[in-house]
């Protein structure tokens, strides 16, 4: 979106929630927001009809084993609804597809970028490989492997080659494709100047970071148990992490074709996106993660649906504690869970979390995006934020893990007192059950944690 603006477009900007959509004050002037999902087909009569072109960035791979349907109805839906506009021009990121044979995840690409060619706008498909930045789940997934494991006894589909590229760079191709007529009714792969097995990929990630890794490749590990592998090490969902494995088998690297010299993009090597990931990431400068976005098949719901805490039928923690200094405390708040921990007992939050990965949810793996910024629609660890004002030093947490019920985490400023609230409301008798086995924790974690937030 910025980088189209730099180039002087206007943009309409399609979110499935406008709650969670914080775009700087300075593009907001150059910038429609409208709420679609394309798998709701009434919402797509949002999008004007006087729109140009198109870019289509949507996969439903992580939501549910019947993902190639969803995305199928989704590009149908997107078809129909631009076919009623004045647009031109489509452009479509897919994946590598030059397999004869093709896993469920790739073939569903294909099948998409066929849907979408039915039309009578121009379609322009740019096929990646791995995308080297954070927003590619691939490369988070890396990243957690390389971070957490000095030593891998790993699958024997890390010995396959594909060929990656950086996020830059796909975003520049992106936008340069756009409106370029020598690229019209063509699809092209695009990737980096080097071809790598996974493994190399790791090993490489891995001086980056300066980790010394021992990578040991067994016949033996089915794509079932790597995917349960990845499930638990990594921040991945199962869903997703079955739909990767079965695509690592298959060789992805770029035909020839001359999408670089079309578009005067010269992709740079896989160390250098490294380098540039990894920069942004010190620096706080990450601006979304594929784990801050909600699938279709799971919650649906909008932010503003939960922003305010029930009363009824809830059981509550409030607790109240004198602040001495209220910048501070709403800077420890803004900066809580991920690396940071959450200030006291952070090995029962572990525990908590671990318990949930057990259970098949998001567990504490996720983290946070940001070290030190909070939106709405954020993931932070087994939450997700609903609401953040730092100004009102309010922060509102809705809980993604699993539960007999629903659950609230509150933190607000009030005059020189903070208000700590936890709410559960129960499901049935399991989640009353529950609420009081965990309750003699509550003293000890939300105790300990606003006098660590107040001190």
């Amino acid at each position: 979106m910025p980088i189209l603006i730099e180039h002087g477009y206007d943009v309409v900007c399609c979110v499935r929630d406008v709650t969670r959509f914080s775009p700087p004050e300075s593009l907001k002037p150059r910038i429609s927001v409208i709420q679609v999902d394309l798998l709701k087909e009434d919402t797509l009569n949002n999008i004007p009809k006087d729109i140009d072109g198109a870019f289509y960035l949507v996969h439903s791979m992580s939501s549910s084993g019947d993902y190639h349907k969803l995305e199928e109805q989704s590009a149908n839906n997107f078809k129909n609804a631009l076919s009623k506009t004045d647009a031109k021009h489509v452009v479509y990121l897919s994946g590598i597809v030059n397999e004869q044979e093709l896993s469920k995840h790739l073939s569903s690409r294909k099948n998409v970028e066929e849907l979408l060619g039915e039309s009578s706008y121009h379609l322009t498909t740019l096929r990646a490989g791995i995308i080297i930045g954070s927003g590619s789940a691939s490369f988070e997934i890396m990243r957690d492997l390389v971070e957490k494991l000095p030593i891998m006894i790993t699958p024997k589909w890390l010995n396959t080659r594909c060929q990656p590229i950086g996020i830059s760079d796909v975003i520049q191709m992106l936008s340069k494709a756009i409106f370029n007529q020598k690229t019209y009714d063509n699809n092209y792969d695009i990737g980096g100047p080097d071809i790598l097995t996974y493994k190399e990929m790791l090993l490489e990630l891995g001086r980056t970071r300066k980790l010394k890794r021992y990578i040991f490749t067994v016949p033996v590990m089915t794509p079932k148990l790597s995917s349960y592998w990845l499930y638990f090490v990594t921040s991945t969902s199962y869903k997703l992490a079955v739909s990767l494995v079965n695509s690592m088998k298959i060789e992805v690297v770029c035909r020839e074709s001359n999408i670089n010299d079309l578009l005067d993009v010269t992709p740079m090597t896989y160390k250098q996106a490294l380098a540039k990931a990894f920069a942004k990431i010190e620096r706080n400068e990450v601006v979304s993660s594929w784990k801050d976005a909600f699938i279709s098949s799971g919650f649906q719901w909008n932010i503003s649906d939960f922003i305010h805490v029930p009363d009824f039928g809830c059981f509550k923690d409030v607790r109240k504690s004198k602040m001495y200094d209220r910048q501070e405390t709403i800077r420890r708040i803004w900066a809580i869970g991920g690396k940071n921990g959450w200030y006291y007992g952070n090995w029962l939050w572990k525990l908590r979390g671990f318990m949930d990965k057990l259970a098949g949810g998001v567990g504490l793996r996720r983290g946070r995006t940001s070290d030190t910024t909070l939106f709405a629609g954020d993931a932070l660890d087994f939450w997700r934020v609903l609401f953040a004002d730092k100004e009102e030093g309010r922060l509102l947490l809705f809980a993604e893990m699993k539960l007999p019920g629903e659950a609230w985490l509150e933190f607000k400023v009030q005059n020189d007192e903070l208000v700590q609230t936890a709410t559960f409301r129960p499901l049935g008798i399991s989640g009353r059950l529950y609420w009081y086995l965990v309750y003699p924790f509550h003293g000890f974690i939300f105790g300990g944690m606003i006098r660590a937030l107040v001190k």
